[in-house]
């Protein structure tokens, strides 16, 4: 396995900048997400660590080896992509062995390296299939076995999981996660999926407009948001305006302790829906909608002011409509104020 670099990196298209100065590291054997919305750069960044795009400026380091310039096919790289791209004149088995058969490895030996992963990845006996006949997630699968089977330093996913169903993607999910954690390779994950990156990856980058506006664990990133983008983009946020003094937050529609908290005369102070308490407080606030999620409904409200929230409620305990008006508190202890 290998650590992975990217040095200020920047990838310009003519007059289009889609990755500005970027610095990452992905340590030997991390799982490092890439999350953000649609153009912001991440499948660019991918392309650039894979060598499909050559960077504008900046270095991409293998263990410390600057292969900037180095082509893809001498990077040994495994990558999975949105399309399946499977060889569909080969059987299951023929595309997985695919791969190390161009590497020089020998038959018998390929074909057990293959036959082990499919058996991982639990279609071992869909070895002999036309690849044409199998389902989205058995091909899914099958693409990840050929990624894995040349044994790569590296191993890219782009978007792996797009076009596959609610349920599929989340038994694959875990079956990934726990794959990726066995066999210790270090991965680049890409995703707008911000569920999927959580869920799976050791830390996770949020990109946007070709920039990282944070690294972190999944819960850094979620607990304390560096901006505002990061605060909305991942999860939901609440942010709310108020002056942090004398170890107090004033919202102007409430005062709360806030020990801990960096005196500012103008914070902005991110409240995630479920930091509020439902059904008891001195806030009142009036249900403008309701999204019912399955799980959990999403409640819209107003305050007096006309501050617009996202509440979390319980399916089961919490029965509101519309027009309801809710006591509501927040606790203090999760408050977090957003880098100016």
């Amino acid at each position: 396995m290998s650590d992975v670099k990217l040095q200020n990196v920047t990838k310009r298209f003519d007059s289009t900048l889609a990755v500005d100065d970027v610095s990452l590291e992905i340590g030997d054997g991390e799982v490092l997400g890439i999350v953000g919305p649609s153009g912001c750069g991440k499948t660019t960044s991918l392309r650039l660590v894979a060598g499909f795009e050559t960077a504008t400026d900046g270095s991409i380091l293998y263990d410390g080896e600057d292969v900037t310039h180095v082509p893809p096919e001498n990077r040994n790289v495994g990558l999975v992509f949105q399309s399946y791209a499977l060889f569909n004149n080969m059987t299951v088995l023929g595309n997985v062995t695919f791969g190390p058969k161009m590497q020089g490895v020998g038959k018998a030996e390929r074909r057990e390296r293959a036959q082990e992963l499919l058996d991982l990845l639990d279609i071992g006996e869909l070895a002999d299939r036309d690849p044409q006949t199998l389902s989205g997630g058995q091909q899914r699968r099958v693409g990840l076995a050929r990624a894995l089977a040349i044994e790569p330093r590296i191993l890219l996913l782009d978007e792996p999981m797009t076009g596959l169903d609610a349920k599929l993607k989340q038994t694959l999910r875990q079956e990934l996660g726990d794959l990726l954690d066995e066999l210790g390779v270090t991965t680049l994950y890409v995703t707008h999926d911000q569920e999927q990156a959580m869920s799976m990856c050791d830390r996770i980058a949020v990109m946007n407009e070709g920039v990282v506006e944070q690294v972190g664990t999944p819960s850094e990133v979620y607990e304390s948001p560096e901006n505002e983008f990061v605060a909305n983009f991942v999860g939901t946020s609440n942010l709310l305006q108020g002056t942090i003094r004398d170890g107090r937050v004033d919202f102007g529609f409430t005062e709360l302790d806030a020990e801990g908290l960096p005196e500012r005369d103008d914070a902005t102070i991110a409240v995630r829906p479920d930091d509020f308490t439902v059904g008891e407080g001195p806030i009142t606030a009036e249900v403008q909608n309701l999204f019912y999620l399955g799980e959990k409904v999403q409640a819209l409200a107003t305050l007096d002011d006309g501050t617009e929230l996202t509440l979390e409620l319980d399916r089961h305990r919490d029965s509101v409509s519309v027009g309801d008006a809710l006591a509501l508190d927040i606790d203090a202890t999760h408050l977090h104020v957003i880098r100016q």
